[in-house]
């Protein structure tokens, strides 16, 4: 009976000290855990590797875009991505925020309410959906939308614009909204998403003015942003600074 109670008090005391022992790194893990957590902002990542090199992308939402022109079927999908992209873009619910002074950054560091500097989709004027429900698909002459990604804190120097052209030995007629392209420096920076709950990032609308010889092939054009300090030629990243599509309507 000795043994029993020496072997039952050996065995308390093990799990006493294995109890005491995972606490205490219970205890230093979470203690390290909150010390780092304050440390932390909530509303700016602590590490951003890629500040000043957003990457490009287009709506409608796809980097093959082909219909014909006569079967809305095959073009109504794309119409609807737009139209549901621009939404927050209408002119009624962008009259409730600022009409910001065009090529001057919209500096807000010092203010804990960020306002949010005007786009209107009609500023779109052909690709804006309003006076054209199809974007210019039912005639055969397409938008695309090039926007580029939100990074907080970016500043682009320079004039920033949109510039688009199509791989082929012959240039291809396109239209910019805003006038040339421009992505205007009013729109930036961006302070985030809980900061900045209602920004819109600017859009360029791209029209492609397709000839009769330009119908039933297909086209790979590349639109990169240009005329700033931002990157659009590394090779590792065919998104950074820069995106390709293809094209293809048929009559």
């Amino acid at each position: 009976m000795i043994q029993s109670y020496r072997s039952s008090s050996t065995l308390a005391l093990i799990f006493l000290f294995y109890l005491v022992f995972y606490g205490f790194l219970a205890g230093m893990f979470t203690l390290t855990m909150w010390v780092m957590l304050q440390t932390l902002d909530e509303h700016t990542p602590r590490y951003r590797d890629r500040v000043a090199n957003p990457g490009l992308m287009i709506r409608p939402k796809s980097f093959e875009i082909k219909f014909n022109r006569s079967i809305p079927q095959q073009y109504i999908e794309y119409v609807q991505h737009l139209e549901s992209f621009l939404q927050p873009y209408n002119d009624s619910l962008q009259e409730a925020n600022e009409p910001c002074p065009d090529g001057m950054y919209f500096e807000q560091d010092d203010v804990e309410e960020k306002k949010v500097c005007q786009f209107k989709r009609s500023v779109l004027r052909q690709c804006s959906g309003l006076a054209d429900s199809s974007f210019g698909y039912s005639e055969g002459q397409p938008c695309i939308l090039v926007k580029m990604n939100r990074v907080i804190g970016l500043r682009p120097r320079g004039d920033p614009h949109i510039n688009c052209i199509v791989k082929r030995e012959t240039p291809l007629q396109m239209q910019y909204f805003p006038i040339e392209g421009k992505l205007d420096k009013s729109y930036f920076p961006y302070y985030g998403k809980k900061l900045h709950a209602n920004y819109v990032q600017p859009v360029v609308a791209v029209k492609l003015l397709l000839a009769e010889d330009d119908y039933n092939s297909e086209l790979t054009i590349e639109c990169k942003v240009e005329g700033s300090d931002l990157l659009n030629n590394n090779e590792r990243d065919k998104f950074l600074g820069r995106v390709i599509f293809r094209v293809k309507v048929s009559k």
